[in-house]
C-alpha cells in the first residue's frame, strides 16, 4: 500500500541527501528504488534483505510511530544487516534516526561496495526508549518502537556501502543522511526521551509484541 501526502522520498538538504522512503510499500524490497526507480535516480542500491514497512495506523504492518517523515522506514526480517550501496561514493559523514527497543544494533561504513575494503567508521546503536502514545509518539499510541533517536559519524575518506545491523525485525532507520553526522528531515525527540537511551530498562517489559513488523 503505498501512501499518500507525505515527504519526498529523497529530500535534498543544502550538500545532504535525506533517503525517507516514502512511497515504498509495506514490506516491499527497497532495492533499485533509488536506482532509477520511484524514489529517483541517485545511485543508491539496498541488499535483498532490505525492506520499507509502514506504521500500522497509515495503513501498514509496523509496529512503530514517531519517524522523523511518516510513515514509512527501513528494516530487515533476515540475515545479520541490510546493506546500502553507493558506488559514486559519498563523503564527510553519514546519519540517520533508528529505533531498537529490545536489542541493540550496528552501523559499519566501508569504503568499498558490499560490505569491502577499509571500516571507514562504526557506530554501536545502543537499546532505545519505548514510550508509546506519549509525546512524538502519539500518532499511534500502540506503536511500540518509538521514539526515533538520532545519531550518525564524521569519517575521511569516501564511502561506498554501510550495513544496517542488528537483530531482525528488531531495529527501524529513517532518513538516512548522506554528507552530514546529523540527520535531516525529521523532529529531534524531546530531552525526556533521549535521557533513556541506553538504560535497559525497556527491556524488562514483555517482548512477546515488541517486533518492528506486527504478526
Amino acid at each position: 500500500m503505498l501512501v499518500t501526502g507525505v515527504a519526498l522520498s529523497a529530500v535534498p538538504l543544502g550538500a545532504q541527501t535525506v533517503l525517507t522512503f516514502e512511497g515504498l510499500g509495506d514490506q516491499a524490497p527497497v532495492g533499485n528504488f533509488y536506482n532509477g526507480g520511484g524514489g529517483g535516480n541517485l545511485g543508491i542500491t539496498f541488499s535483498d534483505n532490505a525492506l520499507a514497512i509502514i506504521r500500522g495506523n497509515a495503513g501498514g504492518s509496523g509496529n512503530f510511530a514517531g519517524e522523523p517523515s511518516p510513515s514509512t522506514i527501513l528494516f530487515f526480517l533476515n540475515g545479520n544487516a541490510a546493506t546500502l550501496n553507493m558506488p559514486s561514493g559519498f563523503t564527510t559523514g553519514f546519519s540517520f534516526f533508528y529505533s531498537a527497543i529490545n536489542n541493540p544494533g550496528m552501523i559499519t561504513v566501508y569504503d568499498g561496495e558490499n560490505s569491502t575494503g577499509n571500516i571507514l567508521a562504526t557506530l554501536n546503536l545502543s537499546t532505545t526508549p519505548s514510550t508509546p502514545g506519549q509525546g512524538p509518539c502519539a500518532n499511534n499510541p500502540s506503536g511500540q518502537f518509538c521514539p526515533f533517536l538520532p545519531i550518525g559519524v564524521s569519517f575521511s575518506g569516501t564511502a561506498k556501502s554501510v550495513d544496517f545491523g542488528g537483530a531482525v525485525n528488531q531495529i527501524g532507520f529513517d532518513n538516512i543522511t548522506f554528507g552530514s553526522a546529523t540527520p535531516g528531515g525529521g523532529t529531534v525527540p524531546e530531552p525526556n526521551s533521549l535521557a533513556l537511551l541506553g538504560t535497559g530498562l525497556v527491556g524488562l517489559l514483555p517482548m512477546l509484541r515488541r517486533r518492528v513488523k506486527n504478526s
